[in-house]
């Protein structure tokens, strides 16, 4: 009964509808629908294609067993007595990760000894080979040579913000990946008073720099241009000579390196050379004193980006780490757009447990052109297993 019912009602609300409804049904009326509303839009917009870089997606995939034998490395070495118990390994790692560190221990036997087990008294701990050794005694000359770079780079972190000081868990966030000692607070800030000081606000622990020094008030860029002898010319190109690559003279210029398969037309050109050549404020410059939205502040904001980067020993940060700056730098509230919108200053992978976003210009392929003493040590624990990481350049404190 039911059904004879619902199929009456039904005869008479077709009866009632237009006719094409009552030639194809309901549910063809839908089909059409769906076929009008893609056939009457017109042209499809062009999907917008971010060209990987095999190069650099590289550089993430090399650092992941590196740096879990430096952990490692640092783990033993912090024990008085020179090696770490397996069944302790599990405190410094967790339960998860421990199997990954165990599996480092099995493969690299020309770094990691294991010793003790079942026929002897003492439980399996594992310790540094000969070769290991004589390289990790190489650290504190290394750290000594290092405390300049380190120094100068936190007093430049803290003048990019704008009120020259930052939470100290922000820059425990990135510690590792300037250089910094696990330990920086207790013994790198209180040997430089003259520079840092160490306050409570609002429930937070805030590192204070004590003065402002105008010679440190330079930009990567700007010293990159200078030992260059880069002409300050901003005279538009020739017609007909416009450079392919996007990269124009002059004294407010990025340096770009456009990925592989990426050919930009001329206006786009256009449109680059016209940003590069625009002028913009020092990222030193306090942000309050700067109109949001104008976009000279917007060029700005990628020279802050870049500044960041620059300050770190491989040239990069996971998106996270750079969002913890966002309110002390006044960063942009479109990141992401900001990262893919400049491809050819920044990089940004995926590869690994975070996204990452890269400086290219510091990159040659998947070598870093520039390393400071501390990545140098490292690479001699790589040649150990065989990882020859290419020719660089030394770094100097400027």
């Amino acid at each position: 009964m039911r059904r004879m019912a619902f199929c009456g009602y039904f005869t008479r609300w077709r009866q009632n509808q237009p006719g094409w409804i009552a030639e194809i049904g309901v549910f063809g009326a839908y089909r059409k629908t769906q076929i009008m509303r893609k056939t009457t839009m017109g042209k499809k917009p062009k999907k917008k294609v971010y060209h990987r870089e095999h190069a650099l997606d590289k550089v993430m995939e090399l650092r992941k067993k590196p740096s879990l034998v430096f952990q490692l490395v640092s783990a033993i070495q912090s024990q008085k007595s020179g090696y770490l118990l397996l069944r302790d390994l599990e405190k410094f790692v967790g339960f998860v990760e421990k199997w990954n560190y165990m599996a480092i221990i099995e493969k690299y036997s020309t770094i990691f000894r294991v010793f003790g087990s079942q026929g002897y008294r003492s439980p399996p701990a594992v310790t540094l080979t000969e070769k290991a050794e004589s390289i990790a005694a190489m650290e504190p000359e290394v750290r000594v040579k290092m405390e300049p770079f380190l120094v100068r780079n936190m007093r430049k972190l803290l003048m990019l913000s704008v009120d020259c000081r930052l939470p100290l868990e922000t820059i425990e966030l990135v510690a590792n990946e300037m250089g910094l000692p696990i330990d920086f607070k207790k013994t790198l800030i209180p040997m430089y008073p003259q520079y840092f000081r160490l306050d409570m606000m609002n429930d937070r622990e805030y590192l204070h720099l004590e003065n402002w020094d105008s010679s440190l008030a330079v930009t990567a860029r700007e010293q990159r241009l200078a030992s260059e002898g880069s002409p300050a010319s901003n005279l538009p190109p020739k017609r007909g000579k416009m450079p392919r690559d996007g990269n124009f003279s002059g004294p407010f210029a990025f340096p770009l390196k456009f990925p592989p398969g990426f050919r930009p037309n001329t206006s786009y050109l256009e449109e680059v050379h016209r940003w590069q050549k625009m002028e913009f404020p020092s990222p030193y410059l306090n942000a309050r004193r700067i109109e949001v939205g104008n976009p000279k502040a917007r060029k700005r904001a990628v020279a802050v980006l870049h500044e960041l980067l620059s300050l770190t020993m491989e040239k990069r940060l996971t998106s996270s780490q750079i969002d913890a700056f966002h309110s002390e730098y006044r960063l942009p509230s479109r990141l992401l757009l900001c990262f893919i919108k400049h491809h050819g200053i920044f990089y940004l992978t995926n590869k690994g447990v975070f996204s990452t976003v890269m400086l290219k210009e510091a990159y040659d392929g998947s070598s870093l052109i520039e390393k400071c003493p501390l990545l140098e040590y490292r690479d001699k624990f790589l040649a150990l297993i065989g990882r020859n990481e290419g020719n660089s350049v030394s770094c100097s404190v400027k």
